[in-house]
């Protein structure tokens, strides 16, 4: 017999020839009946536990009406044998156990029938305590989370809830892609979203500007060696290959989900989205129903705000008149050269001086009646707006898309000791080298307009890039040596599996050629 804390039940079908019988144990009625040969085919009977009616707000007289009415509309042609918690057929399965369902009235615990779109995830821990949004997409619950960066998760909730509480994120006019400053609750920037489908190739791109370009100059238009409108990948790929080698100059990014109605939607996606809140409003068992009460959700790039940054070019311009003290300069020389690895490696198709970030903060001295401490000169850089890298090839078109640091006095120094030791080992590992790939492979491959041959493209050029600054490192070139070496890829082989192109596959062989064409406008 069932217990107030719940039975599991197995519901079966077995034939019998037997008449319906009804048995009365403890004051409860159960009924054994009798049943016909079933097909096997038939729907499986596990769904109709899912249909068990619950009674939190029906009254006594209610609750036993319904009983009887369903005691009565049971035919004589099944019968149910009962099974206890481990499994095993239950001494009285020879005769049906109905499940005494415990009713408490009043406001107890509300209990909520499974439906088909959470069933088969019951012991997956929730990882939202938030009420239903109306910008929150049910079918993609647990795609905002990171079991292994809770603090980035702490900042994605944040957003949510700023988002839910109307502080609404704020279109950056730079640049030629929409992207948002994301806020908290209280107004505060913490990242930077960057949507898909607003990137210059997206199709709800908000620029007018790139849109004229797009429609009367289309030759002229975007990077031949780029895949198209996967910029959000590569700023999320920039900051994996940061963390895999520890560089620490790209603030954390990671693929997000967000929706908000100051991102640039279809006029359809909008109409749509109003309409469903009037009917919830007036009609709330309705917009129960709904999938989504708000706008759909975009994917993107969530890239962490970092505070009080300025571009490089403005700084680097008053080092020209006010040069750095000895120590703060050696450490800008190993920032500076983390950021040469960094997108040399990436191969980085829009590094200029105004999208790249320096804090700098002048030593003070203390105070003399001792309330303020001396405090050193701080010196850290970051790289930001890494969405144009990864190409499938090196540039040999019209444009070179040199890096601009290699015009600063600072890319003539040879690479220091501690940026040798820091990477070197890593990258002449093939392993660790391989280990980066299949990371990369991960992150790309959520994206469905990616191609496995042409991302096996993006990592030739990646891997040729790694091998010529192995090199350079070994050899104790500086980062504008660097920039004048050959192009190179490692392309990994494809062999054969069966007679027809097919049937073909990558091996874990690679071979080694040189880029013979260079671009019309070469810069050195």
């Amino acid at each position: 017999m069932a217990q107030n804390g719940g039975l599991l039940v197995d519901v079966e079908v077995e034939p019998s020839t037997s008449e319906g019988v009804e048995v009365v144990k403890n004051g409860i009625k159960s009924v054994t009946l009798g049943v016909g040969e079933i097909n096997s085919n038939t729907k499986n009977m596990f769904e109709g536990v899912d249909s068990i009616q619950t009674y939190q707000n029906a009254s006594d007289s209610d609750v036993g009406q319904v009983g009887r009415e369903r005691m009565n509309s049971v035919t004589s042609n099944h019968s149910i044998r009962s099974y206890d918690s481990t499994g095993v057929e239950s001494a009285h399965s020879g005769e049906a156990l109905l499940p005494d369902v415990g009713y408490h009235g009043g406001g107890g615990s509300r209990a909520t029938p499974k439906s088909k779109n959470t069933r088969g995830r019951e012991n997956t821990p929730l990882m939202r305590s938030r009420n239903r949004s109306e910008y929150e997409d049910l079918d993609d619950e647990m795609f905002n989370n990171w079991p292994n960066d809770p603090s980035f998760n702490e900042l994605i909730k944040e957003a949510e809830t700023a988002i839910d509480q109307g502080v609404y994120p704020t279109r950056i006019y730079q640049g030629s892609s929409g992207s948002y400053f994301v806020k908290n609750i209280e107004g505060k920037t913490i990242g930077v979203f960057k949507p898909k489908d607003e990137e210059p190739y997206g199709r709800l791109n908000p620029k007018w500007t790139k849109w004229m370009h797009r429609m009367c100059c289309p030759c002229c238009f975007g990077r031949s060696c780029l895949i198209p409108n996967q910029g959000y990948m590569s700023e999320a790929g920039a900051s994996l290959v940061d963390q895999k080698l520890g560089l620490n100059v790209v603030p954390i990014t990671k693929v997000v989900k967000l929706a908000s109605e100051t991102f640039n939607y279809l006029r359809i996606d909008v109409e749509k989205s109003k309409a469903k809140k009037v009917v919830n409003e007036h009609f709330p068992k309705v917009g129960r129903k709904f999938h989504r009460l708000g706008l759909p959700p975009k994917k993107g790039s969530f890239q962490v705000f970092v505070e009080n940054f300025k571009d490089a070019d403005f700084h680097l311009r008053k080092f020209e008149s006010d040069p750095l003290d000895p120590d703060t300069s050696k450490h800008f020389q190993l920032q500076f050269e983390r950021l040469v690895v960094l997108d040399y490696i990436i191969r980085n198709t829009d590094r200029g001086n105004d999208n790249w970030l320096i804090n700098y903060l002048k030593a003070k001295a203390a105070s003399e009646n001792g309330e303020e401490e001396a405090t050193p000169a701080s010196i850290q850089v970051a790289a930001i707006d890494n969405g144009l890298a990864f190409p499938t090839k090196h540039p040999d078109s019209w444009r070179a898309y040199p890096y601009h640091w290699a015009w600063l006095p600072y890319a003539k120094i040879p690479f220091s000791q501690e940026t040798r030791d820091l990477v070197l080992d890593k990258i002449s590992d093939m392993n660790f080298v391989q280990d980066i790939c299949d990371d990369m492979q991960n992150l790309f491959m959520t994206d469905k307009g990616i191609e496995r041959q042409m991302f096996e493209k993006q990592m030739s050029v990646m891997r040729g890039q790694i091998l010529n600054l192995s090199q350079a490192l070994k050899d104790g070139k500086s980062p504008l040596q660097l920039v004048q070496m050959p192009s190179v890829f490692i392309e990994r082989s494809r062999v054969h599996v069966g007679s027809t192109d097919k049937f073909r596959k990558f091996s874990n062989s690679f071979t080694q050629r040189f880029q013979k064409k260079a671009p019309f406008f070469s810069w050195y």
